[in-house]
């Protein structure tokens, strides 16, 4: 729950401007046994944020799960403007985790990639 909490305040800094941010929830410990609560939806309540239960954990998969050791969880990726995941993840600007540690880089990354400057790609978290 940490992690939602700190999303939300990387979206705080950046209100008014061109964000979007998709949450994933999954099952991985095990009281995460259905989908969240709504109020843990509430915890990240900006209007430009879309939640999904990923019950199957298909977006960690795609991400390189192949096994319980390499979930890919409370992770964070900034994007560029328009990318698209098509068959495989697009390719990230900045991507890490667990997101409570790793919310600085997270802001550097979003501020650089609005301002349409390369951010080079950090991987500090699960893969």
């Amino acid at each position: 729950m940490q992690g939602a909490s700190a999303t939300e305040h990387i979206l705080e800094e950046f209100g008014g401007k061109p964000v979007r941010a998709f949450v994933v929830w999954e099952p991985v410990l095990p009281t995460d046994w259905s989908s969240p609560s709504t109020a843990a939806l509430r915890r990240i309540s900006d209007p430009r944020v879309s939640q999904y239960w990923d019950k199957r954990r298909i977006i960690s998969h795609s991400m390189g799960e192949h096994d319980r050791r390499s979930i890919v969880w409370d992770h964070i990726a900034v994007y560029p403007p328009g990318a698209s995941w098509k068959d495989l993840p697009a390719q990230a600007v900045y991507e890490g985790g667990p997101v409570v540690y790793v919310t600085e880089q997270a802001r550097a990354a979003v501020k650089q990639a609005l301002a349409g400057q390369a951010v080079p790609s950090q991987e500090h978290g699960i893969r």
